[in-house]
């Protein structure tokens, strides 16, 4: 079971205003379960997104990032729909692969009377595998005719794959007497690494940012979010991260960063992203303990996240996790080759390095903690939840990284993964 991770209440996802959802039972990979998702987004919306830079991303990938870069430069459209199917990631799949996804927003252009263009396609499932067209186009029409504001929690389920539990998140802020509102869906629990965002992610809010601020500030929230979460140090074909803003709240509209509201959108849009994120760490495949790790005085945030992705997708650290065993020397064995990443750290001094657990200093000065008890650092792996800090003491810089253990489970689901 995951992690510490809340039953999504659907009562508590707020609806944005501009955004329809509606699902339909395509039986794409198995029968009788949500895998096909239509989110319609209101005219003049602005829509930013982030995608895997894995050189064999999916067709729909692809096909996501000309429409965004046609719709950027046409002021007269704007993206209007995102539709996604679970079950076949349509990635490895050529030239027909692409002809799928064409022919998904040909499709769904026709049925909801919208450009192709203003439509966004995104894939998830097995790789090398086409898409099962027929019952994709067949599940279209429901997915439409099921478009309502309040089906955000379906819509959740809609996406998921090898998840257990469906990942959901809302929160408003008060912007002088207007109030923003934004809610969140997220799906992933293997093949979680980051080249940009991980797996599948969409957030939308009712506030006015414009296209260019949202382009940037998406970016900025991707890097501290789904690029700081590692389950099993493997990158996705697929992985995309969108954020829709469609200006329906009475705010203002937000055009610079010291405009009024800014800072409590960005912190709100960031607080959603990195809660959807840890959700899907905490739903790792076969987790058992949830790791944060917290990397502090490093020259970079290139230093430090590479410190913290080392330890955390190391399998030694993960399986020592696992049996709530305080192996230090795989922690610190992790640390020194993270070097391998980033270069900067040829010259990492260990003898000012301080590692702790929890709160406890189990090692200094190149070794073992003087006054470290075993017992102190059984108590800390015996919990769920874990907290490793290193301080690197060469720098002002500073990174988290959140990660999970491997189990006997990981392996299972994997091997199991196609059948």
């Amino acid at each position: 079971m995951p992690v510490n991770l809340p039953e999504i209440n659907p009562a508590l996802l707020a609806p944005i205003q501009g955004i329809r959802l509606g699902w339909a039972e395509s039986n794409i990979k198995q029968p009788n379960r949500k895998d096909l998702l239509v989110i319609e987004i209101a005219k003049g919306s602005t829509v930013s997104g982030v995608f895997t830079q894995n050189r064999f991303c999916a067709a729909p990938v692809t096909l996501c990032k000309k429409h965004l870069v046609t719709v950027k430069n046409n002021d007269r459209t704007s993206i209007k729909a995102l539709v996604i199917n679970t079950g076949n990631a349509n990635a490895g799949t050529g030239e027909q692969g692409m002809l799928d996804a064409q022919t998904t927003c040909q499709s769904l252009a026709e049925i909801m009377a919208i450009p192709v263009e203003s439509i966004l396609p995104f894939s998830t499932g097995v790789i090398l595998e086409h898409l099962p067209m027929n019952k994709l186009l067949a599940g279209l029409p429901h997915a439409v005719a099921n478009l309502t504001t309040n089906n955000w929690a379906d819509a959740a389920w809609a996406i998921m794959t090898t998840d257990v539990a469906p990942k959901a998140y809302s929160t408003t802020v008060q912007i002088g007497t207007e109030q923003v509102t934004i809610t969140g869906i997220s799906k992933g629990a293997g093949m979680i690494h980051p080249n940009m965002a991980t797996m599948l992610g969409y957030i939308a809010t009712d506030a006015n940012i414009t296209q260019s601020l949202l382009d940037e500030i998406t970016k900025e929230i991707a890097d501290l979010s789904f690029n700081c979460i590692s389950v099993d140090g493997d990158t996705s074909t697929n992985d995309s991260f969108i954020v829709i803003a469609t200006g329906k709240s009475k705010t203002a509209v937000i055009n610079e960063r010291n405009d009024e509201g800014f800072k409590a959108i960005y912190d709100a849009l960031l607080e959603t992203a990195q809660y959807l994120a840890k959700a899907i760490v905490r739903d790792g495949e076969g987790a058992t303990k949830f790791l944060t790790i917290t990397v502090k005085g490093a020259l970079s945030i290139e230093e430090a996240k590479a410190i913290g992705f080392s330890i955390g997708k190391s399998p030694l650290v993960k399986t020592a996790m696992f049996a709530s065993d305080p192996n230090l020397g795989r922690v610190l064995a992790a640390i020194g080759y993270a070097s391998r990443e980033c270069k900067s750290l040829d010259d990492l001094d260990t003898e000012q390095l301080e590692l702790y657990f929890g709160e406890v200093l189990v090692a200094e000065k190149g070794g073992r903690a003087i006054n470290y008890q075993e017992e102190e650092g059984q108590a800390i792996m015996n919990e769920a939840e874990i907290d490793i800090t290193v301080q690197l003491h060469r720098g002002n810089e500073d990174a988290t990284i959140w990660s999970c253990d491997f189990s006997y489970d990981y392996v299972k689901i994997n091997a199991e993964y196609r059948t």
